[in-house]
């Protein structure tokens, strides 16, 4: 059986360093959402990914992301795909020592449906040993 992670909006993710990209689209929402022009938005709040072939999110000074305040993520409703996808559909070795989501075993079809909700879109449980 497929392991949902039930966000429980701890914010750690937010707090790790590393960095947000930002697709094709996410730019032109995250302005609307803050009432921002897009050019507003990229000059104040991204910088060039360190690839350098598209946008990141800036970070605080502590290194946590530029959006986080207090306890509550300011563009959770049009929140990055990155953000949305973590940590069910990508994560890192030993994420859940800081990550508080909550594991839980799914059927198949329950699990597709929750990734479609929490991501926006479809994908294959992973392989399970």
């Amino acid at each position: 059986m497929p392991i949902f992670y039930e966000c429980d909006r701890c914010t750690a993710c937010c707090r790790w360093p590393g960095q947000v990209r930002l697709r094709d689209g996410e730019t032109t929402a995250i302005a609307a959402h803050l009432k921002l022009t897009e050019a507003e938005f990229i000059e104040r709040f991204t910088r060039l990914d360190r690839h350098r072939t598209g946008l990141a999110l800036t970070d605080q000074a502590d290194g946590s992301c530029v959006f986080l305040d207090g306890a509550d993520c300011r563009i959770n409703p049009v929140k990055p795909q990155q953000c949305r996808e973590f940590p069910n559909l990508w994560n890192f070795p030993n994420f859940q020592e800081v990550c508080q989501a909550r594991p839980v075993a799914l059927e198949e079809a329950e699990w597709r449906e929750r990734i479609r909700s929490a991501t926006g879109r479809e994908a294959a449980p992973p392989l399970t040993s």
